[in-house]
């Protein structure tokens, strides 16, 4: 894995002026570096741009944003961050939906092979499986509702819009229908037109939080998506 993101060692600069950083991914994730050391590499090469590194990073921070407020075991929380995505499956894959359980199965033999106790273990693979928007599962833990609320966190707001076109681009799906953008005399589908993810799935997500500090950051950023969407459409409508 390259490494992308932050240790600074007490080296100089060869002018003099600066300390060296050498950057190191694990270090995003403290308190629990080590164990992201570890369980990072599960992860691959982080071919998809919406799924990769810095998504990690963002999970991680809006977990330990939520977790100050709401409780929990924040090594449990943090093994569920580092591993919800370890199976990738493109969105327009009929897969899809088995992505987060193939993630929780991998997760399982991992955690497994690194000494962990078997709740603690279940409680990770639980977590992670129902993560998914596309499972469409309830989690049972406090832990996996953090998971939950901070994964769609993410996809809402100027993230999530920037993910969104991002996604869209990667599917050769189109901006938005150039007859019906507001999707008023079709159904919507936002595996051709991005702009229908909006009221499809993004512009809804906010109503599905799990944690009362997850339902306040959602509600937060979906007026970042509403003031986008809206916007958008004042633009380019006739």
């Amino acid at each position: 894995m390259s490494a992308r993101l932050v240790r600074q060692i007490a080296t100089r600069h060869p002018t003099g002026l600066a300390p060296k950083i050498v950057l190191m991914p694990s270090d995003r994730f403290t308190p629990h570096e080590e164990l992201a050391r570890v369980l990072l590499p599960a992860n691959g090469d982080f071919d998809d741009g919406s799924h990769d590194l810095s998504h990690l990073t963002r999970v991680w921070k809006n977990a330990r944003t939520i977790h100050a407020e709401e409780g929990g075991d924040l090594e449990l929380i943090a093994a569920a961050v580092l591993l919800h995505d370890c199976v990738q499956i493109a969105k327009d894959s009929p897969e899809r939906a088995n992505a987060s359980r193939l993630a929780a199965q991998k997760a399982r033999q991992l955690l497994a092979s690194l000494g962990w106790v078997s709740d603690r273990i279940d409680t990770v693979a639980e977590a992670i499986e129902s993560h998914s928007f596309s499972a469409g599962l309830q989690p049972a833990s406090l832990e996996g509702r953090i998971l939950q609320d901070a994964d769609r966190l993410d996809a809402i707001g100027f993230t999530g819009i920037a993910r969104c076109f991002y996604t869209a681009g990667r599917m050769g799906s189109s901006l938005y229908h150039p007859l019906d953008p507001h999707g008023e005399t079709r159904p919507l589908n936002d595996s051709a037109f991005a702009l229908d993810h909006f009221p499809k799935k993004l512009l809804r997500l906010s109503n599905g939080f799990q944690t009362e500090t997850g339902r306040r950051l959602a509600h937060e950023r979906e007026r970042a998506l509403q003031a986008f969407y809206d916007g958008m459409l004042s633009e380019i409508s006739e």
